[in-house]
């Protein structure tokens, strides 16, 4: 709560109210200083253009047109990348204690694996930091999902091959499947888990984005709780009783993922939210965004013409 009170208030939607010299304000706030030089009246007047232009393309500012025309899409799109953590199988590393257990290991090597697990985790997040800004989100997300359905679908594998196997050969395979859960996090938390929130915030319009980044934690609420229900019935012995097998499941789910991006998540990388707009608006296929190129006015001298909120 301190530090929501310290925050700077969003440039764009300063923009909107028409409060321009609060938005300068607000944006050299967020600038670091020597690390990044830009001029922030040609950065404000770019954000007006932005805005004025979605306005004229009828973006409207509630729930409701976040469902029509160009920015269907684009809440679609959203949602989806939300969603896509939890159908990536994360719901295997939320129950990984109880997981480990039921691939065969002691309950004390199972609580150790699962800190081990979160360690890795940190250790991915820190190593995204230094992948986001190198490669394209798209093309992290597309690797990301490859790697994590690849995985899920060798734990089931393994889990399979358990249960064909005798006591000390299982043991063994039960903790291969736990380090191939170790492997799935740290992959997940390089990939799939940081960029989700890139893409979200990045890729709705901007006199849309606050709801639907709302609609899209929706989404994302609603799989997890699916999610929760269902990966303990498919973990429990007196239930389904999938124990490893379960990463079939989530490696289903996986593959349908990466499909899903490869033909309808674009690349944001580079671009500027009124280049984005505009290729939303000419309907630009996904795996087409990152080369089309986009004309965009020259901003440079431009009056800055004052601004309300619709």
């Amino acid at each position: 709560m301190l530090g929501t009170i310290f925050a700077p208030e969003s440039p764009w939607w300063l923009v909107r109210k028409g409060r321009l010299e609060e938005a300068k304000a607000s944006l050299l706030r967020l600038t670091s200083p020597g690390r990044v030089e830009f001029d922030v009246d040609q950065a404000i007047t770019l954000m007006v253009v932005t805005t004025e232009n979605e306005r004229e393309a009828g973006t409207g500012t509630s729930y409701l047109d976040c469902f029509r025309g160009v920015d269907l899409r684009r809440t679609s799109i959203a949602c989806c990348c939300w969603g896509i953590q939890i159908l990536s199988g994360t719901g295997l590393r939320i129950y990984s204690t109880y997981f480990y257990q039921q691939a065969g290991l002691p309950t004390e090597q199972a609580f150790n694996m699962t800190i081990a697990q979160y360690a890795l985790g940190i250790v991915g997040v820190f190593l995204a930091w230094t992948t986001l800004p190198r490669f394209g989100r798209r093309t992290l997300y597309l690797w990301g999902l490859g790697i994590l359905a690849t995985i899920l679908l060798v734990i089931g594998s393994l889990g399979v091959a358990k249960a064909k196997h005798p006591a000390d050969m299982s043991n063994k395979l039960s903790w291969v499947v736990g380090s191939m859960l170790l492997v799935y996090t740290f992959f997940f938390d390089v990939t799939v888990g940081p960029v989700c929130y890139s893409l979200v915030a990045e890729i709705p319009s901007v006199r849309l984005r606050s709801k639907s980044i709302a609609l899209a934690r929706m989404t994302y609420n609603i799989l997890n709780i699916v999610s929760n229900i269902i990966t303990p019935y498919m973990l429990n012995p007196s239930a389904w009783n999938w124990g490893a097998k379960a990463g079939y499941f989530y490696g289903g789910t996986c593959a349908l993922s990466f499909m899903y991006t490869y033909f309808c998540i674009p690349e944001p990388s580079g671009r500027t939210y009124a280049e984005l707009g505009i290729l939303f608006q000419k309907k630009t296929p996904a795996r087409h965004f990152a080369r089309t190129p986009v004309d965009l006015p020259d901003v440079r001298g431009v009056e800055i013409p004052a601004t309300k909120e619709a």
